[in-house]
């Protein structure tokens, strides 16, 4: 069956494309904060152990939401390393770093989140998607409050 939500093909399409980047960066920033949970060692080990636990936590039920609205918009979500490795804009972390390094690059990975979302929220708007463009402020203020929270450990 057709889908006729009121929005063009053209725009659902385009839309997709920002939220399949959305999508791409989040599992990113989910994985290296996972990774980071793992490894951290030092003075702020309990601290930042479970912050990063319900860090990862929120960025796997965004992902969710995410695919799922890319979905919603009949278009096929990305969902493997290769394809999210193409379309992420989050830096890969292959060492351990010290627990400062791991939360400036969670920092940097929160604000470049919140970049794309304010793409996705372009691309939305302009199409009058308003489901989209409320997940994507979501995000963005999630983002940027986590970002807020973990700079603030670095001062």
């Amino acid at each position: 069956m057709a889908i006729d939500i009121g929005i063009s093909k053209k725009d659902r399409e385009g839309i997709a494309k920002h939220l399949a980047k959305l999508l791409a960066d989040t599992y990113s920033l989910y994985l290296k904060t996972h990774a980071f949970h793992w490894n951290v060692t030092g003075p702020m080990f309990n601290t930042l152990h479970l912050m990063f636990e319900q860090q990862y936590n929120a960025l796997w039920t965004a992902a969710d939401a995410i695919a799922e609205r890319i979905r919603a918009l009949d278009v096929t979500a990305p969902g493997s390393y290769t394809q999210f490795g193409k379309l992420t804009s989050i830096r890969e972390e292959t060492g351990v770093p010290d627990w400062k390094a791991m939360v400036q690059q969670l920092v940097e990975g929160h604000e470049t989140v919140a970049r794309t979302a304010r793409e996705a929220f372009k691309a939305a708007d302009r199409a009058d998607d308003q489901p989209t463009a409320d997940l994507v402020t979501q995000r963005m203020q999630e983002h940027e409050k986590t970002a807020w929270m973990l700079r603030s450990l670095l001062k």
